[in-house]
């Protein structure tokens, strides 16, 4: 093994001894005493209450989860940059400010679809409607349209 290496083998037990004390120590000492009260699950003071099998989420939630991963790729590549910046030079300026323009570009785009907005009338859009069967043909006769 070369010297070029043995600090990323050293780096690499360090996090293995890490994550196996992270996982095995609170089993070593903590005490258990469970009860009623500690298995039960907990949501901000609710019982939560089982979604049926075939519910499905709304898709904003995998909207905003996949922006989130964009937005933290972007992070990632912003501190390599920043680290060979002075031996990029002007082609990594420009580099990277094209980068950033077209994640802004997107960023202005998801804002504009509602992308983000996270409001009541969207919840409530999404919910079944409550109102009688022939409402909506009732109020649609009274303005003057077909329904």
């Amino acid at each position: 093994m070369t010297n070029g290496f043995l600090p990323i083998v050293i780096f690499a037990g360090v996090i293995a001894a890490f994550a196996v004390m992270s996982l095995g120590l609170p089993r070593l000492v903590t005490t258990r005493r469970p009860t009623r009260a500690k298995r039960s699950p907990y949501e901000s003071g609710v019982t939560p209450a089982r979604l049926p099998a075939r519910s499905r989420f709304q898709v904003k939630f995998y909207i905003v989860a996949m922006l989130f991963i964009l937005f933290d790729i972007e992070a990632i590549f912003l501190y390599p940059w920043a680290v060979a910046f002075r031996q990029l030079g002007l082609f990594g300026l420009i580099e990277m400010a094209v980068f950033i323009a077209l994640l802004f570009v997107a960023y202005v785009f998801v804002l504009r679809k509602g992308g983000l907005d996270w409001s009541a009338e969207d919840v409530d859009a999404a919910a079944p409607s409550t109102a009688a069967p022939g409402a909506a043909s009732a109020a649609a006769g009274r303005n003057g349209h077909a329904g």
